[in-house]
């Protein structure tokens, strides 16, 4: 989402072009100072409590958050042999995390060959997201990935006619849909269930989760698996979609104002899995 991932404007399905004369590299990072106090948990121990954490927007890529080494227990760090190439970034040191009795393998890292234009990642450490207990910004955990300052989402009321139909039967008619806007994602249209007809969904027991929204519940219609979604319980600044329906364009038949919608390209989204030991109960609204 934001600038690096699905349609944004640094990643590789960019809806949109930068308007310049020459064409740009195929890939563009971009690193910026978050501006936010960020904390990292492991081990019941805080191993990081900065204020200067950059943060790098890498196409295809949640943000990925630095730190300073002088805001890292330096005896958090185990140094290991293991040292990889990254292709924009150079070479990249690999450290064991270390908190009392626990310790995990290749959960932090470090550039040690930056070219010299990528200066204000010099000396930072940057820590497996999945591999530790939890981030913090301020006192709230974050979940999921870094916040990115450039993801947005927008709820707006419409009174546009939508229609959705699998064969000739008609799942949901509303005059009063809401349609849902977020970066890099094509709109999402949501239906109160009083216009749908909940007898032909069929829940489906996973779930998935994401960071803005929530945990949220699919059902299957009829042979159309996982043909609508719905975030029953959705935080507090998404509330507004709090248990409406949301229907796959690509599965079931949806008209807006008589007009069949179609799936735009690049449009999947791709699951990045959760932090490391988070069950239903901590991504639950608070």
């Amino acid at each position: 989402m934001g600038l690096s991932w699905q349609q944004g404007p640094l990643s590789a399905g960019a809806i949109g072009r930068f308007l310049t004369p020459d064409p740009l590299p195929e890939r563009l990072l971009f690193a910026e100072r978050l501006r936010r106090r960020m904390r990292v948990q492991f081990n019941s121990a805080w191993i990081a409590d900065s204020e200067n954490v950059i943060l790098l927007h890498e196409p295809g890529r949640y943000p990925v958050a630095y730190f300073p080494r002088e805001d890292v227990n330096e005896q958090a760090l185990v140094a290991g042999d293991k040292v990889t190439h990254h292709k924009d970034l150079g070479d990249t040191a690999w450290y064991a995390v270390r908190a009392g009795e626990r310790t995990t393998e290749r959960a932090a890292w470090e550039f040690t060959a930056l070219p010299a234009h990528v200066a204000e990642l010099q000396g930072r450490i940057a820590f497996a997201w999945r591999a530790m207990d939890a981030f913090y910004e301020e006192d709230e955990r974050i979940l999921g990935h870094a916040a990115d300052p450039y993801h947005r989402i927008d709820i707006r009321s419409t009174s546009r006619a939508l229609e959705v139909r699998l064969g000739d039967t008609v799942i949901a008619r509303s005059e009063h849909p809401v349609v849902l806007y977020e970066s890099g994602f094509a709109p999402r249209w949501y239906v109160p269930r009083a216009d749908i007809d909940e007898a032909r969904l069929r829940p489906v027991e996973s779930q998935t989760f994401c960071p803005y929204k929530g945990l949220c519940d699919y059902y299957d219609i009829g042979d159309a698996c996982r043909a609508a979604w719905s975030y029953r319980n959705a935080y507090r600044e998404v509330d507004r979609i709090s248990d409406l329906v949301s229907f796959e364009a690509d599965k079931v038949a949806v008209s807006l104002d008589g007009t069949r919608l179609h799936p735009e390209p690049g449009q999947n989204v791709v699951p990045h899995g959760i932090d490391r030991g988070l069950d239903a109960d901590e991504v639950k609204p608070h």
